[in-house]
């Protein structure tokens, strides 16, 4: 099934020029398609994987019900987010560990700062996508800093993506995210609703076993 097709044009984000081969989905949004090559991907999840052994995957549930989500969930950086029953909050330490999370790959830190001023990201949030996991809509505000762009990047399986305005009920836009591309969303979209509907399992080989892992950059104090 052929990607859709945004209209290719760039405007700023936070005020830093526009990026090579972006592509603006709505006011603020950002698609960087193939921002990492395959040799570049390769390269990354290794990395990935490789921290994941020290933080491994865990499966987050709801807030009160206790209802299971449909992704495993690791972090990397001085804090990661966690879901359970108690609430939604960051914390320093892995909740099933209990150590450190590793710190965060030097290729998303580059990555970050291609897009964003000011101080480097504190979060890595991973996301493991399998077969039939999705990602309801939902904003990015339990972060006190959201004057820096969400930075999302997607290894492995395409997944359709669809991020809407500040408000649950406005118009949505949804646009299809394959391995080694990037979303950013900032300024006027910082605090977009989106989330993941599906992912087209076999639209690529990287993840051993299938799958699509989501690594998104994120500040978190002032």
């Amino acid at each position: 099934m052929p990607r859709s097709s945004p209209r290719p044009r760039a405007v700023p984000i936070n005020g830093k020029p526009p990026l090579g081969n972006s592509l603006t989905i709505a006011p603020g949004v950002l698609l960087l398609r193939e921002r990492f090559s395959p040799l570049q991907q390769q390269a990354l999840l290794a990395d990935v994987l490789e921290r994941l052994k020290l933080a491994p995957l865990y499966r987050p549930v709801m807030p009160g019900t206790g209802k299971p989500f449909s992704v495993e969930e690791s972090s990397f950086g001085a804090l990661g987010w966690v879901a359970d029953k108690a609430g939604y909050r960051y914390q320093p330490t892995h909740p099933v560990t209990g150590k450190p999370w590793p710190a965060i790959p030097p290729a998303l830190l580059a990555l970050w700062r291609e897009i964003n001023d000011g101080p480097a990201p504190e979060s890595c949030l991973v996301n493991f996508y399998g077969a039939g996991a999705k990602m309801g809509l939902h904003q990015d505000r339990d972060e006190k800093d959201t004057s820096a762009a969400v930075i999302g990047i997607s290894l492995g399986d395409t997944a359709l993506f669809r991020i809407g305005g500040t408000a649950r009920s406005g118009k949505t836009v949804s646009v299809s995210l394959a391995s080694g591309d990037v979303i950013v969303f900032g300024g006027p979209s910082r605090l977009a609703y989106h989330g993941i509907d599906r992912i087209r399992p076999g639209t690529s080989r990287l993840v051993p076993g299938g799958g699509r892992i989501s690594l998104t950059l994120r500040r978190v104090t002032v």
